[in-house]
């Protein structure tokens, strides 16, 4: 089972990830790209990165809007260093 992180662990991690915000016992950010297809391509390698980390995000989207959520289930819904690993991984394919 995750070990949850504490608010001062999360305030340092959301440092180096920028835009992300944690409220809800969730890390959160929207993404925005220039029309649909971008959006979804970008849902898409989320998708085969979560599958290797084996840690999914909600993802939602509106046209070329992406909103993304993450926390962990088994540590009782709160963010714990795989939320924060993901987070990084989407930080990376968004740039």
């Amino acid at each position: 089972m995750a070990e949850p992180l504490s608010d001062d662990q999360i305030v340092k991690e959301l440092n180096s990830l920028p835009s992300w915000t944690h409220e809800n016992d969730k890390l959160s950010k929207e993404f925005n790209f220039d029309n649909f297809r971008d959006a979804m391509a970008f849902i898409n390698r989320i998708a085969f990165e979560a599958e290797e980390q084996v840690h999914h995000p909600e993802i939602f989207n509106v046209y070329n809007t992406v909103n993304i959520s993450l926390s962990t289930h088994d540590a009782g819904g709160k963010v714990t260093e795989k939320d924060i690993k993901l987070a990084n991984t989407i930080e990376s394919l968004y740039n």
